[in-house]
């Protein structure tokens, strides 16, 4: 009976702790698009057109632009890059390509995703995608890994023919991510997020000066925010389970108590 309530417990906590767990590792949710989409796009990393995540981005240009958006990303998330090139009604056989750059403008390798696809001669539309690794709190300075910040978006034609230069095309960029949670995170974090300091103030100081400022999006609620994670969550499972299993096998071992033909005073 003993053992019957001990295992009854443990699995009504196991039940009551895996809710925030699961709700932890749901895809974050996107932001609303409320008109204020950016319609035009940067032509390099000092000039990216800041876009929110869960945000369509519009923009139009012509074959062999290049097209910038930079976008926030903090731990725990894993983004997916996702653009659409709409192509003139004429063109020859060209292949554009997605391109993700971190704070630190290294390019960021895709986990899976078309990164790079050929669009044949007549096809209205080319789409890609690239899926990054999960935003990690902290590395090494030799490692590449990605971390919270702000990250850019290239996109542009790598191969077409001379007669299709310079064609009329619109692109369109939403950048989305799933919360990965506790299963990618690592001990440690940065001091700071790495975010762009080249922003300028829209007006100047009285002196005449433009002050620099930090990248003008992030979280809500602050980079990296919080201590929580649902580590802590299966952590304390973890405890609870090893007690439970150490009261029980106690009490499988420890036997009927004092034997009734011992003499009470023995």
């Amino acid at each position: 009976m003993r053992i019957t309530r001990v295992l009854g417990a443990a699995l009504l906590a196991l039940g009551l702790a895996a809710g925030p767990a699961a709700a932890d590792s749901s895809p974050s949710p996107a932001a609303s698009d409320d008109g204020k989409a950016p319609t035009r796009a940067g032509t390099s990393f000092r000039t990216a057109t800041e876009i929110e995540q869960g945000q369509r981005a519009t923009a139009s240009g012509s074959t062999g632009d290049y097209l910038y958006w930079s976008f926030p990303a903090d731990t725990g998330q894993r983004p997916t890059v996702r653009a659409t090139v709409k192509l003139p009604g004429t063109h020859g056989s060209e292949a554009w390509q997605l391109d993700v750059y971190d704070g630190l403008r290294r390019r960021q390798a895709c986990q899976y995703g078309a990164q790079t696809r050929t669009a044949a001669q007549g096809t209205g539309s080319v789409e890609l995608a690239c899926v990054l690794r999960t935003v990690r709190g902290w590395s090494e300075p030799w490692a590449d890994d990605p971390l919270p910040g702000t990250y850019y978006v290239r996109l542009t034609v790598v191969d077409l023919g001379a007669s299709d230069l310079g064609q009329p095309v619109s692109a369109e960029v939403r950048v989305d991510s799933k919360d990965i949670g506790g299963a990618a995170a690592v001990d440690g974090s940065l001091g700071k997020p790495l975010v762009p300091g080249i922003a300028v103030k829209a007006g100047e100081d009285r002196d005449g000066s433009k002050a620099a400022v930090l990248s003008s999006f992030g979280s809500d609620d602050g980079w990296s925010s919080g201590w929580w994670s649902d580590r802590w969550v299966w952590t304390a499972i973890g405890g609870m389970l090893a007690a439970l299993a150490g009261i029980g096998g106690y009490v499988l071992t420890r036997g009927p108590g004092r034997p009734s033909r011992v003499p009470p005073n023995a």
